[in-house]
């Protein structure tokens, strides 16, 4: 929510802001998107809690957009993108927390610091796999500094399910904790599967649930052992079903139906007759 006591700047600042260029005219207009007596009712009350999961949506919508190889539509997503910073910014200026220019300041002394072979005295002499290993041993010595001790601590909670589970995973295995190989994780898949089929008729949905997340993470642990990105592979599967699903419906569209004036036999029908012509 706006602070009562932050400095009322009027809309008259976005004319203002005409003269401007670049970032500071975006910083301009959301100050006064969120003047709290002149500025939008919607941006006004909004608070970090409620502007997060816009943040999130609009970092997926910059991956979609680069999946589909949209590059007309990338910078508007990155512009939207760019200003879920701006509006988080902005409320903690409003709150005494810190500004746009403190956000800025940070990553680029993260930036800095994570490349001592570009910025400092080290060698650029090293294969990309020694830069990451050198990058993870730059985080584990900035977590050590905030006192992030756990071989866990640090992996966001707001990560989606399947990158944070692979995250945790990588974390563990740093320290021993980790199956041999990907056999070692089938044969913990095949456990766990039971496990889910023997709860599915429990009446106690929350063990049900708890079973189904056991697999997931069993699920995202073979991906990692396999070398595969978990969130890749669901993308392509989603894909594909979209793609095999749009063409039940182009079939039955040409014909004057629609799926609901279908059955399941047919629908699966035309859904082999469809993986049939991909793989052709």
């Amino acid at each position: 929510m706006a602070d009562d006591k932050a400095p009322v700047i009027h809309p008259a600042l976005v004319q203002e802001a005409d003269d401007r260029t670049g970032i500071d005219r975006l910083l301009a207009i959301m100050a006064a998107l969120r003047d709290p007596q002149t500025g939008c009712p919607w941006d006004i009350e909004q608070d970090f809690a409620s502007i997060a999961p816009y943040t999130i949506e609009e970092a997926h919508e910059v991956a979609d957009a680069i999946a589909r190889e949209a590059w007309d539509e990338l910078p508007g997503e990155l512009g939207d993108l760019l200003l879920q910073v701006v509006f988080h910014a902005r409320m903690a200026e409003e709150a005494g927390l810190f500004a746009f220019a403190d956000v800025v300041d940070k990553v680029t002394a993260k930036m800095i610091d994570r490349h001592p072979h570009i910025f400092g005295d080290e060698s650029r002499d090293k294969s990309a796999e020694q830069q990451v290993r050198d990058w993870e041993a730059i985080k584990a010595r900035e977590r050590a500094a905030k006192a992030e001790r756990g071989v866990l601590d640090g992996v966001a909670l707001g990560l989606p399910g399947l990158t944070r589970a692979v995250k945790l995973q990588n974390r563990a295995a740093r320290v021993g904790f980790d199956w041999p190989g990907p056999e070692d994780v089938l044969v913990k898949l095949a456990e766990e599967t039971r496990e889910l089929v023997e709860a599915r008729d429990s009446v106690d949905h929350a063990h049900l649930t708890e079973e189904f997340g056991d697999l997931m993470f069993v699920m995202a642990n073979l991906a990692r052992h396999l070398k595969i990105d978990p969130e890749e592979g669901l993308r392509g599967a989603n894909a594909k079903f979209t793609r095999r699903f749009q063409s039940i419906e182009a079939a039955l569209a040409a014909e004057g139906r629609r799926p609901e004036d279908s059955d399941l036999a047919e629908m699966d029908a035309l859904w082999d007759r469809a993986k049939a012509a991909e793989r052709a």
